[in-house]
């Protein structure tokens, strides 16, 4: 199974670079400079990765188009979602094709 993404980058070059300047260039305002300032508290290795990691996720929402439409449904409810086990479902049909 591969993700294939929604708008845009590949695996190989992905829409935000996973570097402090590429998660900070997709950051929303105030976002960025709780980005800085987490990143500037972490020491280097393991902690540093996850605050990489975890940002690099919030910038690549940031720069989905839907991302406000996605996030009011969410938050009214109305966001469509699916199980697994319909996901899995969907995936044998697939294959069995």
């Amino acid at each position: 199974m591969s993700a294939q993404p929604v708008h845009g980058g590949t695996p190989d070059h992905p829409k935000v670079p996973r570097t402090i300047g590429g998660i900070s260039g997709a950051l929303r305002g105030s976002r960025r400079a709780q980005f800085f300032a987490e990143l500037l508290e972490a020491h280097q290795g393991t902690e540093l990765d996850g605050v990489l990691n975890a940002w690099w996720g919030r910038a690549m929402l940031d720069t989905d188009p839907d991302r406000d439409r996605i996030r009011a449904a969410a938050e009214a409810g109305t966001l469509p979602t699916t199980t697994m086990e319909q996901i899995l479902r969907r995936r044998q049909e697939r294959t069995a094709q």
